[in-house]
């Protein structure tokens, strides 16, 4: 079996040491044959490194990497260009004053590759000598490809620098205006896409092929890629957890699957991939990688839970990016990753679409990282509970889920103890959610109600839960479970098993009831 490109973001190194390569390179061509100027914007981990490394190939002239791949026959291999590839992982960023000194050590490194000496100090101008010595010295016209475009800003969000970090980026970007008669090609990726930034105004305004169907499968891989590249992969995997081929490929699919930017093709996460087939596990591969602190941090203060527990529909231009002065959580939480373009549909000519968690791994991860974060119970006890708790309501074991829900509150510090219900509301939903709840529909009154199901083979249980700051909890568990009846909640699933859940809070104390139809 060819070897898995875990870690791998060199094209070179994986196509001269045997590793798997998933053929994008159609795709490619497309791109770079069509046009000058693009942005694309993808969460992390999801190949971006790597398909700006193949592009640099591609344009170097590298026709050796390419034996056996789409674009191989399809391309002009004598004209080459000097490339100049800016990733800014590997650049220090912490104040601006280091990003200016760090930025023109890199660049005169890149110089040193084609034997140039850069005399400029600062880094705008180390830049703009750059491009304009590579033109002269070659007779080609300049390649810029830009690896995280907005990791100077992204790092900064909430720091006092931030304003002098954009203006220093946006100075260096606005390079390639001045530039643009000397330059072939401009590749910019990210993972996220500001709209106040003036980078895109700078460079009058590059093409963003985030949304457009035709470059939907350009990072990540389709079920086809799946299934023809990683064979022998997925068929060791089936054997070693003893199942079937087609069972093995419907849990990667629930696991890993579930990513779309068009509504339509749906992606593997590559990362998450690659990591279940190495390890034969199911695990949280991608999610751990990077635990999106600042993103729970905004859901958590701005009581904003819902964004993350059930779909809704936004317009095209709410997705198109936001000022990182004016963060909104929605288009933050799609463009890195954690939200997913579940269907696109046009309304009088205008896109609206679907969000939603794209997968198990995020859904799973994300829910705990919330709970953890609302309720303070340890993170690493969190999923044992919420199977204990499962347990319980099936069994119908109301105290044993009483006391579990007492040692739930009993974490949650004195100074979070809000009057607001809306914080237990959103503590509540999260829990509903993680142990399987389908929320129905959120009624906010004086008291707070929240109606959620939870079905599972022959039985479903109906839950309202109920908060007040001054009523007793045994008087909220009888209006609780006289509003199940009244309104019938229950009616449409008495097919099968039916259970009635009343769940009613007063601060830490907590109650709840469960009687069968």
């Amino acid at each position: 079996m060819k070897i898995l490109p875990i870690g791998t973001q060199s094209f070179e190194n994986l196509r001269s040491s045997d590793c798997l390569y998933v053929d994008k390179t159609e795709i490619i061509h497309r791109i770079i044959s069509n046009g000058r100027v693009y942005f694309l914007s993808r969460p992390r981990r999801f190949g971006k490194s790597l398909l700006l490394s193949t592009m640099e190939a591609v344009f170097k002239g590298r026709k050796d990497l390419f034996e056996g791949l789409y674009i191989h026959d399809r391309w002009d291999w004598s004209q080459q260009y000097p490339v100049i590839i800016i990733d800014w992982t590997r650049i220090l960023h912490s104040t601006p004053k280091e990003m200016i000194t760090s930025m023109c050590r890199y660049l005169r490194s890149i110089a040193s590759e084609y034997e140039i000496t850069l005399r400029s100090r600062t880094a705008s101008d180390c830049f703009d000598e750059l491009i304009l010595l590579l033109r002269n010295k070659t007779g080609k016209k300049v390649v810029v490809l830009i690896d995280e475009y907005d990791l100077p800003v992204t790092s900064h969000l909430f720091d006092s620098c931030l304003g002098d970090i954009r203006r220093t980026v946006h100075d260096f970007y606005q390079v390639m205006k001045g530039a643009d008669k000397y330059l072939q090609f401009i590749f910019l990726t990210g993972v996220s896409k500001f709209s106040g930034l003036s980078v895109f105004s700078a460079l009058n305004n590059p093409d963003d092929i985030t949304l457009q169907r035709e470059y939907a499968a350009v990072c990540g891989y389709t079920q086809e890629e799946l299934e023809s590249n990683f064979t022998e992969y997925i068929d060791s995997a089936a054997e070693y957890l003893k199942t079937t081929r087609e069972n093995l490929l419907e849990q990667i699919r629930y696991w890993y699957n579930g990513y779309t930017w068009d509504g339509e093709t749906a992606i593997y996460n590559p990362f998450s991939t690659l990591k279940f087939f190495k390890v034969q596990r199911f695990n949280d591969y991608w999610f751990h990688t990077g635990t999106p602190t600042f993103l729970i941090d905004i859901i958590q203060r701005r009581n904003s839970v819902t964004t993350v527990l059930e779909p809704f529909v936004v317009n095209e231009s709410e997705l198109d990016g936001y000022d990182p002065e004016n963060i909104s959580e929605m288009p933050l939480l799609f463009q890195t990753g954690y939200l997913t373009i579940k269907r696109m549909e046009l309304i009088d000519g205008c896109a609206r679409y679907t969000l939603g968690i794209p997968n198990s791994e995020v859904k799973r991860a994300f829910m705990i990282h919330l709970l953890n974060a609302y309720s303070k119970y340890p993170f690493d006890k969190i999923p044992s509970a919420i199977e204990q708790m499962k347990r319980q309501i099936h069994a119908g074991d109301a105290s044993a889920l009483e006391q579990k829900l007492r040692l739930l509150f009993a974490h949650i510090p004195c100074r979070l103890q809000i009057k607001n219900e809306s914080y237990y509301h959103s503590l509540f939903l999260l829990l509903m959610k993680m142990l399987g709840f389908d929320i129905r529909g959120e009624i906010l009154t004086g008291t707070g109600r929240i109606d959620a199901v939870w079905r599972q083979p022959g039985l479903t249980v109906v839950a309202e839960i109920k908060y007040h700051a001054r009523k007793k909890t045994d008087t909220l568990l009888d209006e609780a479970m006289t509003q199940i009846r009244d309104r019938r909640y229950y009616e449409a699933y008495l097919d099968g098993k039916v259970m009635l859940l009343a769940i009613a809070f007063t601060g830490k104390e907590t109650k709840c009831k469960m009687e069968n139809v």
